[in-house]
């Protein structure tokens, strides 16, 4: 069954799934869809326990010790890795960091590099994604590394990598053309996992996450749904927005298996999955 630890079931379907769920407010603001940005700031902290180290995989490449990622965005970034080829050329650069780190990382990079250049490739405490553990930055493996801005050119395991991105939950955050939306600059080396479908609705339609966010605010439980499918899987996605209490009822259509994620600003993303290789796509 699919569901946020903060979700309690109040109907049965005949799918043995809810057929609604109450969620918890405090759900709004965690689940591989939030929207981290100067407008939507952190404001739950991941809690220790849903992170893991990328040396639990001794063939991943860190670029220092003790990096850690979300569990579910590591796992689908070592198969990322697996099916590009890319482990051996294709080094670890930045994963979580705590609120502490990034203010560090601020204040060194104004330092170093100043204040345009920093607002333009370094984002605020809390105003981080990589404080979610849902972001990896991602470099050319070398005898030297910009820890800012790492080399990751659009040639050969690094470009394969990028094309197959989508396919395993991951979208390039930052790219170029979006920079009055996203408020930083073309960040090659950054990737974000939204998960799957919705880092591939993303790539297809061209929209950073600011504008997949609003595009499936169009799609509510009572109406149309945003609807994806590929090979025997049915996906549908909708949006609900969140109740002024301490609880939202989400309702929940008939599926295999769903996913709920807040999107860190008014409320809830379902995602239903429908059909034969509902786990494995779920994640």
């Amino acid at each position: 069954m699919g569901q946020t630890n903060h979700a309690k079931q109040i109907q049965q379907s005949s799918h043995d799934l809810p057929a609604a769920v109450q969620v918890n407010r405090s759900a709004m603001y965690e689940g591989p869809l939030v929207l981290i940005n100067r407008e939507n700031p952190i404001r739950k902290p991941l809690p220790p326990h849903k992170l893991l180290a990328l040396s639990s995989n001794e063939k991943i490449r860190e670029l220092h010790d003790g990096m850690l990622l979300e569990k579910t965005c590591l796992k689908h970034l070592l198969s990322l890795l697996e099916a590009c080829q890319g482990m051996e050329e294709i080094v670890a650069v930045s994963g979580y960091r705590t609120k502490e780190e990034q203010i560090q990382i601020y204040a060194d990079s104004l330092l170093e590099n100043g204040p345009e250049y920093t607002s333009c490739y370094v984002a605020l405490p809390d105003r981080s994604e990589h404080q979610t553990g849902l972001a990896i930055d991602v470099g050319k493996l070398d005898k030297e590394v910009d820890f800012i801005a790492p080399s990751f050119p659009d040639t050969g395991v690094y470009h394969t990598f990028k094309q197959h991105a989508a396919e395993f939950g991951f979208v390039q955050r930052y790219k170029e053309g979006k920079e009055t939306i996203t408020s930083i600059s073309c960040e090659p080396w950054h990737f974000r996992y939204v998960g799957y479908p919705h880092a591939s609705i993303m790539e297809q339609n061209g929209f950073c996450l600011e504008e997949y966010i609003d595009f499936v605010q169009n799609y509510r439980y009572e109406g149309e749904h945003l609807r994806y499918e590929h090979n025997q899987l049915t996906m549908s996605i909708y949006y609900i927005p969140a109740e002024k209490g301490a609880y939202t009822t989400v309702p929940i259509v008939k599926c295999d298996l769903y996913r709920i994620s807040g999107n860190n600003r008014d409320g809830f993303i379902v995602t239903a999955y429908s059909g034969s290789g509902t786990q494995a796509s779920a994640g």
